[in-house]
């Protein structure tokens, strides 16, 4: 005797490409020709997406009504929908790449698990592992980190806790201020080493590997214009002593400069502060 399959009703968080359309899975296809609901990083991208992909694949877009959710307007939006996640098929997708990691969706995730409403988040393309996975580092562990900071001793405070991790770290990087990183990286130690990613999975991707010094007169000759994965490798434990000559000679607010410095000894970050104020 032959069984019926059932559907149900859930929202589902749904990875999209980060650059090349073929890499969209036959079950994001379906998914979306499910939905009557779209929850969108940005709606516009999201239509020149389900665009492309019809044009390019058996796709058929639907009638499905479209709307913003991101960092600004989620909770708000939250209470405009609530009610439809359980009784609809709904979808959420970010503009691109994997939803929530560096992107919204994380308060959607919450509110499902507080209120007990079903939710699945559909595997697919993600900068962070293909970044790391084209490497070439053997370490098998990393840290994603996300965008520093745009300026200020803030962003000097996190770089310096990156770069003095004893794992590999992930950053993303815009293309205005790549240079500016590679920079702030070169000043703290040069000579370290660091893959780069540019454009993945799109028609100008290309990688460089290679220390910061030699990536910094690569810089010189070619186009910055892309958005960018940066991979910087742990420090060794015998460069520690660089690391703090470099925090006390660097420019930073006392504080800051004491919870970097207690980081790496053994010493409190009241001890540094007033170690630091009294010189």
């Amino acid at each position: 005797m032959g069984s019926k399959t059932h559907f149900t009703l859930m929202l589902k968080f749904i990875p999209t490409p980060i650059g090349n359309p073929q890499d969209i899975t036959i079950r994001a296809l379906r998914e979306f020709e499910k939905a009557t609901l779209f929850l969108c990083e940005d709606t516009r991208e999201t239509k020149r997406l389900l665009s492309i992909l019809a044009k390019r694949f058996e796709f058929i877009i639907p009638k499905a009504e479209f709307l913003s959710f991101h960092e600004h307007n989620g909770k708000a939006r939250l209470l405009e929908i609530s009610e439809r996640l359980n009784s609809e098929n709904v979808v959420f997708v970010s503009d691109a790449g994997m939803p929530v990691i560096s992107d919204p969706g994380q308060i959607l995730v919450e509110y499902c698990q507080q209120n007990s409403i079903e939710y699945d988040v559909l595997a697919g393309a993600s900068a962070v592992v293909t970044a790391y996975a084209s490497s070439g580092f053997e370490e098998g562990k990393f840290t994603f980190w996300g965008f520093l900071p745009h300026k200020g001793s803030e962003r000097s405070a996190e770089l310096h806790k990156i770069m003095n991790s004893d794992t590999n770290m992930i950053l993303y990087e815009a293309p205005h201020r790549i240079d500016k990183l590679i920079d702030e990286i070169a000043s703290i130690d040069e000579n370290r080493e660091i893959f780069l990613a540019k454009e993945l999975t799109k028609k100008f991707q290309h990688y460089y590997r290679g220390t910061v010094k030699d990536i910094l007169r690569l810089f010189e000759t070619i186009n910055l214009k892309g958005e960018w994965v940066v991979v910087i490798r742990a420090k060794k434990s015998e460069e520690q002593a660089l690391y703090l000559e470099d925090i006390l000679a660097f420019d930073m607010p006392p504080k800051i400069k004491a919870k970097l410095l207690s980081k790496i000894t053994d010493q409190s970050i009241k001890e540094w502060y007033q170690k630091l104020i009294s010189n």
